[in-house]
């Protein structure tokens, strides 16, 4: 079983920097690929970042391309997300998520198996 607790989220201004935090519980974190999800009240849950097993491919969402950045620690057992030059329209809640299975990037909702609960990021203009 493998657990997720996302942290970092918070009401910062447009303009303004946070940084996500995932911590994974139990072991081999290092063989699977990551991702960072959002969801906007009454919107579907969408792709923000992923990330491979071992840091060497990522992707970002067109809408964060420039702004945001994932990456992992292994040692650590977690993965970030950092977010720079937010905007009113990145307020939502954000979730992390592991891929057992899958090698490469996913970006489907369903290609992931474990969810953090996750954390809410509040932009204001």
């Amino acid at each position: 079983q493998v657990q997720l607790v996302e942290s970092g989220g918070g009401l910062v201004q447009a303009g303004d920097s946070l940084r996500l935090s995932c911590a994974a519980s139990g072991r081999s974190f290092s063989s699977y690929g990551m991702g960072w999800f959002r969801q906007a009240p009454g919107k579907e849950r969408e792709i923000v970042a992923a990330i491979t097993w071992n840091g060497g491919s990522t992707y970002d969402a067109n809408s964060v391309k420039g702004r945001f950045t994932i990456s992992r620690d292994n040692v650590k057992n977690t993965v970030y997300l950092q977010m720079n030059t937010l905007q009113p329209e990145d307020t939502a809640v954000y979730y992390c998520a592991l891929d057992r299975w899958r090698t490469g990037i996913q970006y489907r909702v369903n290609d992931y198996d474990y969810w953090g609960q996750g954390t809410q990021v509040t932009v204001s203009s």
